[in-house]
């Protein structure tokens, strides 16, 4: 299931601190993730640079790694929650020292597992730190809510967003990331049977491979007859998996946000004309992130 090509590092993903453009929000950590900063590193880098131009010092705390998700999920404890530790320690360490008003979380799957450590660790001495960062955990689509998206003008693309079972049932994040993207200039539509899984499931599509090509065959059809010209979503997991069976380019619903906002195109959409009349001219162009 690996792509044919994996991206260079981003030297983005290493522990450090991007101060916000203009005066400062809020103070956030950033978790990298492992799949997401290995499979597309486009995602991190486009969030960095919207947080930033939004008015957020970013800071990807030395430590932090894993959140525990697939292990968790496999009924791995031990390793699991040897993971989340190492989480909370980095967290609290940032927290502690500045403060934190937000973990922002860009891949919905991780999201759902931070937003439980307060459970995993009630019986446990981390159980106060614990519950501490599973409050502090955001998806970005909740942080971006919160600070505001300019207006944009309408960029003439038809995006289809794919509901990640992770967002929209695990943490009920389920207008955020439309009411964003509608805002931000682009026509949003969706899927017949929107509540269904894809089959990507953390490694459900790896355990139970033919059931899964069933549910992301099902799911490509139905996000195929909505006649999108891109495919948004807010979990690398299911971007994959949707990706792997349709032709229409598959983004992170934050490039595209990063993009009506002053930065680059979306890679993926490299081939794609929009129709745009206005483009959106809100702000520096980014952050200045490393190359």
């Amino acid at each position: 299931m690996a792509p044919k090509t994996i991206p260079p590092v981003s030297r983005n993903d290493d522990p450090q601190v991007f101060p916000a453009e203009g005066a400062r929000r809020l103070r956030v950590a950033l978790l990298t993730g492992c799949a997401q900063k290995a499979l597309n590193t486009d995602i991190n880098d486009a969030t960095i640079r919207l947080l930033c131009r939004l008015g957020c010092e970013v800071v990807v705390a030395r430590g932090q790694g894993c959140c525990g998700a697939l292990t968790h999920h496999m009924g791995k404890e031990s390793l699991a929650h040897g993971s989340a530790a190492a989480n909370i320690r980095a967290w609290m360490v940032e927290r502690r020292a500045a403060g934190l008003d937000a973990i922002v979380i860009n891949t919905s799957g991780c999201g759902t597992t931070v937003k439980d450590y307060g459970h995993m660790f009630r019986n446990d001495p981390l159980a106060e730190d614990a519950a501490t960062v599973a409050g502090l955990a955001r998806d970005i689509s909740e942080v971006l809510m919160q600070i505001g998206v300019p207006q944009g003008a309408p960029r003439g693309l038809r995006v289809a967003y794919h509901a990640a079972c992770s967002l929209q049932h695990g943490q009920q994040v389920k207008s955020a990331p439309k009411d964003l993207l509608k805002r931000a200039g682009f026509e949003v539509v969706e899927p017949a049977d929107s509540h269904l899984c894809c089959g990507s499931a953390g490694t459900y599509n790896l355990l139970q491979p033919e059931i899964s090509a069933e549910l992301k065959r099902r799911k490509v059809a139905t996000l195929e007859a909505t006649a999108p010209e891109v495919i948004a979503a807010g979990n690398i997991g299911c971007m994959l998996q949707i990706g792997a069976g349709t032709g229409v380019p598959v983004v992170h619903t934050v490039e595209l946000l990063d993009w009506a906002t002053g930065g680059p195109k979306p890679r993926a959409l490299a081939s794609v004309q929009t129709r745009e009349a206005n483009p959106c001219a809100c702000g520096p162009k980014s952050a200045k992130l490393r190359q």
